[in-house]
C-alpha cells in the first residue's frame, strides 16, 4: 500500500509539472499571437549622385537593391515597416535637389526590402506639380506598396484615409501630414495633407469611429538640421496626445531628435513621440545628416488591454564607398558594423561612422525617455540595458 501511495504521488507530481509546462507554453503562444511589431524609418531621399549610382549606363535602367542589402533583414523582421518617402516618382528627367524625381526602381527596392507603407506628405511632394503627385500615387499603387498623405482627389482621400491595419486583434489607423510644400500651390482636385489641427481632429474622430486601438501620425515638421525640437513641436505633440493620438513619428530635420515614451498619460494610455528619425538614405554628408534611426515598437493585446510593451531604436548610417569608380550607397546598422573595421576599405569611412554613432548616442542617451538602443550581439538584436 505504501508503494502504491508513493507511485500515486509521483504520477501526480509529474502530471502537475506537465500541466504547468503546457499552460505556460500556451500562454506564451497566446501572448505572441496577440502582438504586433512596427518599424518606423526616416527620410528616403534621391539626390543626383544616388540616381547616378543606381543607373546601368549601358542599358539605362536603374537598380537600388544594393542600397538595402545590409539592413533588409532588420526591416523584414518587423510585422509592418513605415518610411518617409521624400521624393516623387514623376518620370524623367530624373533629378535630385531641389525638385526631386527618382526612378520607380527606388520604390521597388523599398518594397523588396520589406517596407510596407510610405508617407508621402512632405515638403517635396509637389516638386513636379500635380502631375508628379498623381504619378507618384499611381506608381506606388502599381507596385503594391501602401501610402498615405497625398491623394488624387477628395473622394480618394475620403475612402483611403486613414489607412487601417488589422493584425492579431489589434487595429491601427495611420495618418500623415506636412507643414508645407515649399511654397508650391496644390491646385484642385489633388490633396496633400497639411498640419492643420481642425483637419487632424476630424481625421482622429474618423479613426475613433472605426474603433482603432492605436492612432499613428506621421508628421513632417520641425527645423532642418536642428537636433532640438521646437516649442511648437512639443506643444503640438501634447495637444495631439490629448486628442487621442498614440504614436507621433516625425521627419524633416534630416538629423536625429529625441524620442519620448510617456507611460500612463493623462488618458491612462502610453504615448510615444519620435520628433525626428533623421535620414535613412541620402547624399547629405555633413555631421548628423549622414545617418538616422529606425524605431521599433511592439504593441500587445493581453485580454482586452492593448499596451506598448517595447520600444527601441537602431542607429543607421549611409556608407558611400567608391566601387569600380562609382559612388555606392549602403545603409548600415551601426551596432553591427562598428565592430567590423575590416569591412571598410578606407579608415576615414569607419571613423566617420563612429563619429556619427558617438554623437547620436550622446544625444539620445541624454534626451530620450524610456527608449533605448538595440545592440547587435551574438544572440541577435537586444535592447541596451544602460541607465539614464
Amino acid at each position: 500500500m505504501k508503494h502504491f501511495h508513493l507511485n500515486l504521488r509521483f504520477y501526480l507530481f509529474i502530471s502537475i509539472l506537465l500541466l504547468t509546462s503546457f499552460t505556460e507554453k500556451n500562454l506564451s503562444q497566446l501572448i505572441s499571437e496577440n502582438k504586433i511589431s512596427l518599424l518606423f524609418i526616416g527620410d528616403i531621399m534621391g539626390h543626383d549622385d544616388q540616381i547616378i549610382s543606381a543607373e546601368d549606363t549601358i542599358n539605362h535602367t536603374y537598380n537600388y537593391e544594393d542600397v538595402f542589402r545590409y539592413i533588409k533583414s532588420s526591416i523584414s523582421e518587423a510585422d509592418f515597416a513605415f518610411a518617409n518617402f521624400e521624393v516623387t516618382l514623376a518620370g524623367k528627367p530624373y533629378r535630385g535637389y531641389p525638385l526631386f524625381s527618382s526612378p520607380d526602381e527606388l520604390a521597388v527596392a523599398c518594397r523588396n526590402a520589406g517596407i510596407d507603407y510610405l508617407a508621402t506628405a512632405n515638403n517635396h511632394v509637389a516638386d513636379r506639380g500635380n502631375k508628379g503627385i498623381i504619378s507618384t500615387i499611381n506608381k506606388l499603387d502599381s507596385i503594391g506598396i501602401h501610402h498615405t498623405g497625398s491623394f488624387i482627389n477628395s473622394a480618394s482621400r475620403d475612402s483611403l484615409s486613414p489607412i487601417f491595419i488589422n493584425r492579431n486583434g489589434i487595429s491601427i489607423a495611420l495618418l500623415n501630414y506636412t507643414y508645407g510644400t515649399n511654397g508650391i500651390t496644390i491646385p484642385e482636385p489633388v490633396i496633400v495633407n497639411t498640419i492643420n489641427v481642425d483637419l487632424i481632429n476630424d481625421d482622429i474622430k474618423k479613426a475613433k469611429s472605426t474603433n482603432a486601438d492605436i492612432i499613428i501620425l506621421f508628421l513632417h515638421w520641425g527645423t532642418e538640421y536642428d537636433t532640438i525640437p521646437t516649442q511648437y513641436q512639443t506643444e503640438l505633440a501634447e495637444y495631439l496626445f490629448s486628442s487621442g493620438v498614440d504614436l507621433i513619428i516625425g521627419s524633416h530635420p534630416h538629423v536625429l531628435q529625441k524620442m519620448v515614451w510617456t507611460k500612463n498619460h493623462s488618458d491612462g494610455k502610453d504615448k510615444i513621440v519620435v520628433y525626428s528619425l533623421g535620414n535613412f538614405v541620402t547624399n547629405q554628408r555633413n555631421p548628423g545628416t549622414d545617418g538616422g534611426s529606425m524605431v521599433r515598437i511592439e504593441i500587445t493585446l493581453i485580454g482586452k488591454e492593448i499596451n506598448i510593451t517595447e520600444a527601441g531604436y537602431y542607429l543607421t548610417w549611409v556608407y558611400t564607398p567608391m566601387v569600380k569608380q562609382r559612388k555606392k550607397y549602403y545603409i548600415l546598422p551601426c551596432s553591427e558594423f562598428e565592430n567590423r573595421p575590416e569591412f571598410f576599405e578606407i579608415t576615414d569611412d569607419y571613423d566617420q561612422m563612429n563619429r556619427f554613432v558617438i554623437n547620436s548616442r550622446s544625444l539620445l542617451h541624454h534626451q530620450n525617455i524610456n527608449i533605448k538602443e538595440y545592440i547587435f550581439t551574438d544572440n541577435g538584436w537586444l535592447l541596451s540595458s544602460n541607465k539614464d
